[in-house]
């Protein structure tokens, strides 16, 4: 395969409003994902190789590097995802065909074409995590800024979630299993499938959240599988060691949205919770792009003020008595080792909804339903703000959409492209 310059320009034309960029794949791309401040892209072929691409000053995307990753194609969509830039070195995770998680990083003394990878042009990734009973199908990275613990969900072929937990980013081996656990069961053999999790990208839960009881350092993922779609929060738990108590957490089922009736393709958890509830929106086989609304009710009675030790409740106020009795789901979340291993058990098996200590009721609400593209809907996505939503559908058109003053969503603008002819200007014979 022939590789384009290191300098060489890979912006093919000057436009006010795209750059066109020439990847420079030899296949299909199916895969795209830009760092957090926008300037870094890295993008990943069927033939399994991933190129990332810096945009410099004067605008132009240049090639930073180019490597084989995976012996077989990089799976879509976006399975490939920046961990945050406050992360040194640079990281950039990974899942292809073969079912396999890798994490690359960067080598920032290395001459360009170099950084991530070695002079054989194949990558050299700094860890990789495989499944011992089915090919991992989808993931998702969330980093705790404040804990500085990275989390790692990976999902694989026969429905079975595994999520895991570490303090060194760029080392896998040194991950903790968190939890794992079935999240809908086994597909038929030959049953067209599509598996996706994505963790919630806020920082914490919102605000109404926090005052129903979810606690403040709880994690969230929302994960689809053939034609359901679940939520999942973490409670805290009480694990028992050697006759020794101590805090755990492991995740249950918040709600289970019921209302597609065909495969889903994509799924999508949307930023800025500030408005006082989440959202959810599904790309689905049936043509609609479907925008849920996850809120938390709460009692006004429960003799809590939104100060902000009500809210927090004993995370911030320990050194108050009375913040400690106006809590009772919190006091229920400690009971005893023994009570701890109960509610645990099963654990690897599928979660249900069920009143055990931490667990807060969670209610869906059906936002917009949209059919812009009246064929099936491949990807949904928002922006980073939350206040735009875009998908794509099988006739290669880019739908976007804002919501409306009432709460639901509605098309604000669509992009498609098209491939012009060139006409020969006009000669005079005489």
């Amino acid at each position: 395969m022939s590789h384009l310059p290191i300098n060489e320009d890979v912006s093919a034309e000057e436009s006010a409003t795209f750059d066109i960029i020439q990847h420079g794949h030899k296949d299909l791309v199916q895969a795209i994902a830009f760092n957090a401040y926008g300037d870094r892209c890295a993008t990943g072929s069927v033939d399994g190789k991933i190129r990332v691409f810096n945009r410099h000053q004067d605008g132009i995307w240049r090639l930073c590097d180019n490597w084989k990753a995976h012996p077989g194609e990089i799976l879509e969509p976006v399975q490939l995802q920046w961990l945050p830039p406050t992360i040194y070195p640079n990281l950039l995770a990974s899942l292809g065909i073969e079912g396999r998680f890798r994490l690359w990083a960067e080598d920032p003394s290395a001459a360009p074409g170099r950084r991530f990878s070695s002079r054989d042009g194949n990558g050299k990734s700094v860890s990789e995590l495989r499944s011992g009973r089915a090919p991992f199908r989808s993931f998702s990275v969330k980093h705790d800024e404040v804990t500085r613990c990275t989390y790692v969900a990976l999902l694989s072929a026969d429905g079975h979630l595994i999520v895991y937990e570490g303090e060194e980013p760029e080392n896998l081996t040194d991950y903790a299993k968190f939890d794992d656990f079935q999240v809908c069961a086994k597909p038929n053999r030959g049953e067209e499938t599509c598996l996706k999790v994505r963790f919630d990208p806020n920082p914490e839960p919102c605000y109404t959240a926090l005052r129903a009881g979810v606690p403040t350092d709880a994690l969230s993922l929302v994960v689809s599988g053939l034609t359901m779609v679940k939520i999942y929060r973490t409670r805290d738990t009480v694990m028992s060691s050697f006759g020794a108590a101590s805090r755990g957490r492991e995740f249950y089922l918040a709600i289970d949205i019921k209302e597609h009736n065909h495969l889903i393709r994509d799924v999508a958890w949307a930023p800025g919770n500030y408005r006082g509830y989440d959202m959810v929106a599904t790309a689905c086989q049936d043509g609609f792009v479907r925008v849920f609304r996850i809120d938390t009710p709460f009692s006004k009675d429960d003799g809590k003020s939104w100060s902000l030790a009500h809210i927090l409740g004993n995370t911030k106020g320990d050194d108050n008595p009375t913040s400690r009795s106006s809590h009772p789901r919190r006091q229920s979340q400690v009971p005893s080792g023994i009570r701890a291993e109960i509610d645990k058990s099963g654990t690897h098996g599928e979660r249900t909804s069920t009143d055990l200590p931490g667990q807060v009721q969670h209610t869906v609400k059906v936002l917009s339903k949209l059919s812009a593209h009246r064929s099936p809907v491949w990807r949904v996505g928002f922006d980073d703000d939350g206040q735009i939503l875009g998908s794509v559908g099988d006739e290669g058109k880019l739908m976007c959409y804002r919501q409306m003053p009432d709460g639901s969503w509605a098309k604000s603008s669509e992009l498609g492209m098209m491939k012009a002819r060139m006409t020969a200007p006009p000669t005079n014979v005489g």
